[in-house]
């Protein structure tokens, strides 16, 4: 089949739907550099780069579509507006860009369509015909008479392979002359822990960022080397000392907060105020928490490698994932290429904003044998 990515961010989510025939031949997304990265990963993909709620814009997706003959759309609006991670906002412009989506089903009529968003998307009010309504009755309210919806609607990623607890709302719509039910398929009956995911790979200290303390890693330069043979992406991001000294002393799944001396401080040594999962390790025995855009923050939700007690009593790994380490828990390839010019930062915030792409295979792969 073949199909179009809406809000397409890089086109993560549309990794591995090629291995099962879904070949999206359409992508829309609004930032230009990360139009220019999604066609560094597909390039046979028309992307069109703009904002679809310019009707210009939208007809010319429409447009192109047809031409495809699309029986397949992946959309994944913004979700800025309702995650825990941001604003909540429940009226913030951007929870409304659904109805795009939506739009652009009735209008294109394609055999299949799956619409994510975080969880909170489920209890989210939009405005449509001056009506106050819930997002899921607003999609049942315009899809329902000729969509059958999944009965379900959470799915968490660790239940599928995927070595991150990450929960999404998921819309799965299957027009109803295919005569398929589109369900999520059975849960994995064995959730990935860090250990087995990342526990084989080269430890790394950080970069300290002051210069006279970073002989406090004599082996540094030897970690860095065997990281970057692994991969190029498998290196330590620089900290601040400040950070460094709390989390030396921080054990695994915990936050040095917990710490009795060696807590966050600001420049002057005085404590942070923090959340109590800022500043936190995650547990080697479990998958890593929810990615988010602010993944390479030490000081924001549970960023923080697991590390491996030493035998001074202090703790390794006093950093965040590793770019490597993320492609990981994200289900991406281990080979995957970003383009050469895309900053640590940018790579960062799309894995952030991406599902995780084995999570959207195991899902489609359900219509793809039913509808052979």
């Amino acid at each position: 089949m073949k199909g179009l990515s809406l809000f397409a961010n890089v086109g993560i989510a549309e990794t591995y739907l090629d291995d099962i025939g879904i070949n999206i031949v359409l992508a829309n997304e609004l930032l230009e550099n990360r139009c220019k990265f999604y066609k560094h990963l597909h390039p046979s993909c028309n992307v069109i780069c703009g904002d679809i709620t310019d009707k210009n814009i939208f007809d010319l997706i429409i447009n192109e579509a047809r031409k495809e003959s699309i029986d397949f759309i992946i959309a994944t609006p913004p979700c800025q507006g309702m995650s825990l991670a941001g604003i909540k906002n429940p009226f913030d412009p951007r929870n409304s860009l659904v109805k795009y989506a939506i739009d652009a089903i009735i209008l294109l009529k394609p055999k299949f369509a799956l619409l994510e968003n975080v969880v909170q998307q489920l209890n989210t009010p939009i405005i449509y015909n001056g009506k106050k309504m819930l997002i899921p009755e607003y999609i049942k309210l315009r899809l329902g008479d000729d969509y059958y919806i999944n009965n379900e609607k959470k799915v968490n990623a660790m239940d599928y392979g995927v070595c991150q607890n990450r929960q999404r709302a998921i819309f799965l719509f299957a027009r109803k002359d295919t005569n398929i039910k589109w369900e999520f398929p059975k849960c994995d009956e064995k959730i990935v822990t860090l250990r087995e995911a990342i526990g084989n790979l080269p430890s790394l200290d950080p970069l300290i960022k002051e210069e006279d303390k970073r002989s406090y890693f004599p082996d540094y330069n030897k970690k860095r080397l065997d990281g970057l043979m692994v991969s190029k992406y498998h290196y330590a991001k620089m900290v601040p000392w400040r950070q460094v000294e709390a989390l030396v002393h921080t054990p695994t799944g915990k936050s040095a907060f917990q710490n009795e001396y060696y807590y966050p401080k600001n420049v002057d040594g005085r404590k942070i105020k923090g959340g109590a999962f800022t500043y936190m390790r995650m547990d080697w025995n479990k998958p890593a928490p929810t990615v988010t855009m602010y993944n390479g923050s030490i000081s924001s939700f549970t960023n923080v490698h697991p590390g491996r007690k030493l035998s001074d009593g202090t703790y390794s790994d006093a950093r965040v994932l590793s770019l490597y380490e993320l492609f990981i828990v994200t289900s991406l390839p281990k080979d995957w290429n970003p383009p050469e010019w895309a900053s640590e930062n940018l790579i960062r915030q799309v894995i952030g904003e991406a599902i995780p792409p084995l999570l959207i295979k195991k899902i489609v792969s359900v219509i793809v044998e039913g509808d052979k």
